[in-house]
């Protein structure tokens, strides 16, 4: 294993940053590390590493949600309001559609399949995303209008809003029925998100305010571990809860540290956004390049040019989404393409669920699982590249 994370570190690093001298993102150079390294090509990773990649890659994203969740001013947010909001489910609905519509004819699927195929490309990849947005946020780009903000809310909850569609869509193609609870439990794992880590928030807030208080006074490095120790468990509540009542793991993560960062005193809440973000050198690493291990280039290669152009018909469908969701705001035209070129990533949810139809026996399983990895070759860099070359050009500085 140790071997294993010496070639992840060293090698992922190396890659990362001849991509950058290369002005492209160092996010292409990890993933294409991750599907050289990976079971599929060289066979070079121990299989105890890629047995917990699942959890590594979650810790990864609970770092950088952490970030984010440190970096975000509530006031900016409440800016960007009904905008935020519809583009949680908006773009990823009109995708989904794009599926249902094509797929049938271009892949030679059935409607119910087609939508099990567009649930798992639906969710835009907060991993590429929301550290893109937190740089923006630092650098000012955009967060006049609240843009950054508004896309990384989005960003958030889209995810949740996929998954739950998955799980219907995969039961109804499994020769279940869609149940009406699946579509209201949407709502509630959000609020029930968000309460859970405000109430953490503000009682690990407190514990370090009493400390102090006492006189023993909690240093920043351990209020990093101990923040980060109670992230994880916010995203174990999820799982133990399953079944039972919904919780997103990952909003309750963001809303902890939105909460001890209007708390604490703003050299503290810097000091803890500065120490997560060198974490997340170390944690983007990890996650980028077992998402690439996670790839299969044979399915990839059989895919076909059909699987190509019904992902940029999807796209399409989705930046008509992006599209409606800025209807009557304040952002011009150079804005709103940036909004829909920042929701083009795809990376995360694909590699952990790209895999379960074909895993449940679906006879389509083995095409959504092309696509998926399709996807993720074809738009996790075009949404990196894309974000980190326009952003200058397309958003202002306050």
């Amino acid at each position: 294993m140790l071997a294993s994370l010496s070639l992840i570190f060293l090698v992922g690093l190396a890659m990362g940053a001849i991509c950058q001298k290369l002005k492209m993102p160092r996010i292409i150079g990890m993933l294409v590390t991750g599907i050289v390294l990976g079971p599929y090509v060289l066979d070079f990773l121990d299989p105890s590493i890629l047995s917990i990649s699942s959890e590594l890659r979650k810790l990864a994203l609970i770092i950088i949600l952490l970030k984010a969740g440190l970096s975000l001013d509530l006031k900016d947010l409440k800016k960007a309001g009904r905008p935020a909001i519809l583009m949680s489910f908006v773009p990823a609905t009109c995708e989904i559609a794009g599926y249902i519509l094509f797929a049938p004819l271009l892949l030679g699927i059935n409607r119910i399949e087609a939508a099990v195929m567009g649930a798992v490309l639906g969710a835009v990849s907060p991993a590429v995303v929301i550290p893109r947005m937190v740089m923006l946020m630092e650098e000012k780009y955009g967060t006049k209008k609240a843009i950054p903000q508004m896309i990384m809310a989005g960003a958030s909850c889209d995810d949740i809003f996929v998954i739950v569609l998955f799980t219907t869509f995969l039961s109804m193609a499994q020769g279940g029925s869609a149940d009406i609870i699946n579509f209201v439990n949407i709502p509630v794992s959000i609020v029930l998100g968000i309460l859970l880590g405000a109430v953490t928030g503000y009682g690990l807030y407190l514990f370090f305010e009493t400390s102090y208080a006492h006189k023993h006074c909690v240093r920043n490095s351990t209020k990093v571990i101990i923040v980060l120790g109670f992230s994880m468990l916010l995203v174990s509540v999820e799982g133990w809860l399953e079944g039972k009542v919904s919780v997103s793991g990952l909003l309750a993560v963001v809303s902890m540290a939105c909460v001890i960062k209007i708390k604490s005193t703003a050299f503290v809440s810097k000091r803890l956004s500065e120490k997560f973000g060198k974490l997340w050198i170390a944690a983007e690493v990890v996650l980028f390049v077992l998402v690439g291990a996670a790839v299969d280039i044979r399915y990839t290669l059989s895919a076909g040019i059909a699987a190509v152009f019904m992902i940029f018909i999807a796209l399409i469908f989705r930046t008509a989404g992006v599209l409606i969701c800025t209807i009557k705001t304040k952002l011009n035209m150079k804005e709103r393409i940036f909004c829909v070129i920042a929701y083009l990533p795809k990376a995360t949810v694909q590699a952990a669920i790209g895999s379960v139809p074909l895993a449940a026996g679906l006879a389509c399983g083995k095409i959504i699982l092309s696509v998926a990895v399709l996807a993720i070759i074809i738009t996790a860099p075009l949404g990196a590249l894309g974000i980190d070359n326009t952003y200058k050009k397309l958003l202002e500085k306050e």
